[in-house]
């Protein structure tokens, strides 16, 4: 579960930069490394970065019952 937690924060990462890239300069990083949006490669990254989404969203709650949580001291 831990390994797969950390190949979709990759992924998100991936497209998250990818999305950067698409925003400030119009250029789609995915697209030009894999031979066009249209590429089975690039859909099939399009696709995985979907998924990690989906994935981080379920797992979401999880997760934020399960952070440390960071207790005030009391001052006198």
């Amino acid at each position: 579960m831990r390994a797969l937690d950390i190949l979709t924060q990759i992924l998100l990462v991936v497209g998250g930069l990818n999305w950067l890239l698409v925003g400030a300069f119009q250029f789609d990083l995915v697209a030009a490394l894999f031979g066009g949006q249209d590429a089975p490669l690039a859909r099939l990254v399009y696709i995985l970065v979907g998924l990690s989404a989906i994935w981080q969203l379920i797992r979401l709650p999880a997760l934020l019952n399960h952070a440390p949580v960071i207790s005030r001291v009391d001052r006198p």
